[in-house]
C-alpha cells in the first residue's frame, strides 16, 4: 500500500531533477504518454520531446519549488497530488516569486511511480 508520504516524495525527486539543470533528468520522471499543461507556455505538452522542450527553456530560469499546500489522494496504482507551490525563478532582476497552482497525477509502474499529467498555472492575484 502507497502511502502520502511517497507520494509527497514524488514532488521532491521532481523538485531535485529540476535543480540539476538537465531537462532529460526531469523528463525522466514522466511517463512516456504523459501530458504537460506548463505554467508559462499556452502549449500542451504530449510527449517526452515536447515535455523536454518545455524544460530546455524553463531550467534557463534556475526554478526551485516548494510546495505551500498539497492534497494527496491515492487510488490503487494512481495517486493525485493538487494544491499551490512558489517558485524561485532567476531573471534578469534577480530572484522572483511565482505563486501557482498544481496538479500531478501519478500512476505506479514496476520500478516506481512516475507522473502522468500535470497542470500548472499561475495563481489569480
Amino acid at each position: 500500500m502507497s502511502t502520502k508520504s511517497e507520494i509527497s516524495d514524488q514532488f521532491v525527486m521532481w523538485n531535485d531533477a529540476l535543480q540539476t539543470g538537465n531537462p532529460d533528468n526531469v523528463v525522466a520522471c514522466y511517463a512516456a504518454d504523459a501530458i504537460l499543461l506548463p505554467t508559462v507556455s499556452a502549449k500542451v505538452r504530449h510527449n517526452h520531446d515536447e515535455i523536454r522542450d518545455y524544460f530546455a527553456h524553463f531550467l534557463s530560469k534556475k526554478p526551485n519549488g516548494r510546495i505551500t499546500e498539497q492534497n494527496i489522494r491515492i487510488y490503487d496504482n494512481i495517486a493525485i497530488n493538487s494544491g499551490l507551490y512558489t517558485f524561485s525563478l532567476m531573471d534578469d532582476g534577480g530572484h522572483t516569486d511565482v505563486d501557482a497552482r498544481f496538479t500531478f497525477v501519478y500512476r505506479k509502474y514496476e520500478d516506481g511511480w512516475l507522473i502522468i499529467e500535470h497542470h500548472s498555472s499561475i495563481l489569480p492575484a
